[in-house]
C-alpha cells in the first residue's frame, strides 16, 4: 500500500493520540507540557527558528488528532543563545518546572555534552539531534537520538568518495569541538580501512577567516576533502575561500553542507558538492510528505533542522500514549520499544542505547537543489 503525504501527516497523529481520545473529557483546559531548548538568538538563530517550527508543526497535528493522553500537547521554548552555557541554563529554566513532561535538547553535540549531566539529574525523557556516538554510549538512558549518529556518516563518507568517485588521498577537515572531533576520528578511521592516506586539518568554531585552512588544504596535495562542520555560517565562508583560493577538489561533507542556512550563505560555492544527509526530501514517503507539510507552512525547503525535531515530538508523544502515562520511566520503555516508525527523517526502530536511526543518504548539489542519490542502512 502507498502511504500518501495525507495519510502521513494524519495517520501518525491520529496512531499517536486515538487511544486515548477517551480521557480528553476528563482533561478540560489541561495540558501537557514539552520543553525545548534552541538557539532563539546566536550564529544559529535562523535554523534554530526551523527547528521550532518543525516542532510546532508536529505538535499541532498531534492535538489534532486529540493530543496526548486525551490532552493537548503545549510546547514551551527557552533560548539556548547557540552557546553551552546558554543550553545549561536553558535547561534549567525548564526543569524546574515540574509538569513538563519530556525535553528536546539541541542538534549540536557539544550542547548536548554540556546539559548531559543535569539530564541524568532530572530522569526525565530528553530527544537530541547531536550525532557524536558517545552521547548514547556514555551511561546515560534519558537521551534518545534522532539522527544517525557518526559512526555511520563516516563511513558512508569514506566508502562514497573511495568507492564511487575513486579518492585514496583525503585531507579532513573539522571543528575541535566534540561533534567534529568524532566525526573526522569517525571518517579517518574509515578511510584507514579502505587504505587510505589523510591530512587531519582542525579549526575553531565562529572563525572569521579560514585562509590558514584553505591554504594548508591546498598545500597537503589532497584529491578530495571530507568535512564536520558544526555551524552553518563557519562553513558559508569557508566555502566561499575555499574557491577564491582556486580549490576545486571533490567535497563530501556531513549534513551541514545541505542545511539551508549553508546553502544560502554559501551559494554556487558549494555547487557539484556531495554530503551525508539524515534529511533527503525524497529518499522515502514520509520524507516526501514532510517537504510538503512544511513547504506549505513555511515556504522554504525543509532541512534536518525542521525534520528531527518534528519526528522527536511525534516519538515523543507516542511514546507518552503507548506508555499511558507521564512516568519518566515508563515514557522511556515505551519510546525504546518504538519499531518501524514512519518519520521525516526515515523509519525508527530504537536500540538499548537511545539510537532511532541507522543509515544515510548520499545527496548532490546540483545548482543549488540537492538531489537524493541513494540510501544506505547499517546492521550493526
Amino acid at each position: 500500500m502507498r502511504l500518501t503525504r495525507r495519510d502521513f501527516a494524519t495517520g501518525i497523529a491520529a496512531g499517536i493520540a486515538a487511544p486515548y481520545l477517551i480521557r480528553s473529557a476528563n482533561a478540560q483546559g489541561a495540558t501537557i507540557k514539552i520543553g525545548m531548548c534552541a538557539p532563539v538568538t546566536g550564529p544559529a538563530a535562523e535554523s534554530g527558528g526551523y527547528a521550532i517550527k518543525g516542532a510546532k508543526l508536529a505538535l499541532e497535528a498531534v492535538n489534532k488528532a486529540g493530543g496526548i493522553l486525551g490532552k493537548q500537547g503545549e510546547l514551551i521554548v527557552e533560548d539556548d543563545q547557540t552557546t553551552n552555557p546558554g543550553i545549561v541554563l536553558a535547561f534549567s529554566k525548564l526543569a524546574s518546572q515540574p509538569d513538563i513532561v519530556g525535553f528536546l535538547g539541541s542538534i549540536r553535540s557539544t550542547q548536548v555534552h554540556a546539559m548531559a549531566p543535569d539530564v541524568i539529574k532530572l530522569g526525565k525523557p530528553v530527544m537530541i539531534g547531536g550525532t557524536d556516538p558517545k552521547l548514547t554510549h556514555m551511561g546515560n538512558q534519558w537521551l534518545f537520538r534522532f539522527r544517525p549518529n557518526d559512526s555511520y556518516s563516516g563511513r558512508v563518507i569514506a566508502e562514497f568518495g573511495v568507492n564511487t568517485l575513486g579518492k585514496k588521498k583525503w585531507a579532513v577537515l573539522h571543528s575541535t569541538d566534540a561533534f567534529g572531533t568524532a566525526g573526522g576520528n569517525a571518517l579517518t578511521g574509515a578511510l584507514e580501512k579502505l587504505g587510505c592516506t589523510t591530512f587531519d586539518q582542525g579549526y575553531a568554531n565562529q572563525s572569521q577567516d579560514f585562509t590558514p585552512v584553505v591554504l594548508a588544504i591546498k598545500q597537503s596535495g589532497a584529491d578530495i576533502l571530507g568535512s564536520y562542520f558544526t555551524f552553518e555560517n563557519d562553513l558559508g565562508i569557508f566555502a566561499r575561500q575555499l574557491r577564491q583560493l582556486g580549490v576545486n577538489i571533490p567535497w563530501v561533507g556531513s549534513p551541514s553542507i545541505v542545511n539551508i542556512t549553508a546553502l544560502k550563505l554559501a551559494g554556487p560555492a558549494l555547487h557539484n558538492t556531495y554530503g551525508v544527509a539524515d534529511y533527503a526530501e525524497n529518499s522515502s514517503e514520509g520524507s516526501k510528505a514532510f517537504g510538503k507539510i512544511y513547504r506549505d507552512s513555511v515556504k522554504v525547503a525543509p532541512d534536518n533542522q525542521s525534520s528531527w525535531t518534528f519526528d522527536a515530538i511525534n516519538v515523543l508523544s507516542a511514546g507518552i500514549n503507548k506508555a499511558g502515562s507521564t512516568d519518566p520511566g515508563k515514557i522511556r520503555e515505551a519510546i525504546l520499544g518504538i519499531k518501524k516508525f514512519p518519520g521525516a527523517e526515515g523509519e525508527y526502530n530504537f536500540d538499548q542505547n537511545g539510537d532511532g536511526l541507522h543509515g544515510y543518504n548520499i545527496v548532490k548539489n546540483e545548482k543549488g537543489a540537492i538531489v537524493f542519490d541513494k540510501h544506505i542502512e547499517f546492521n550493526d
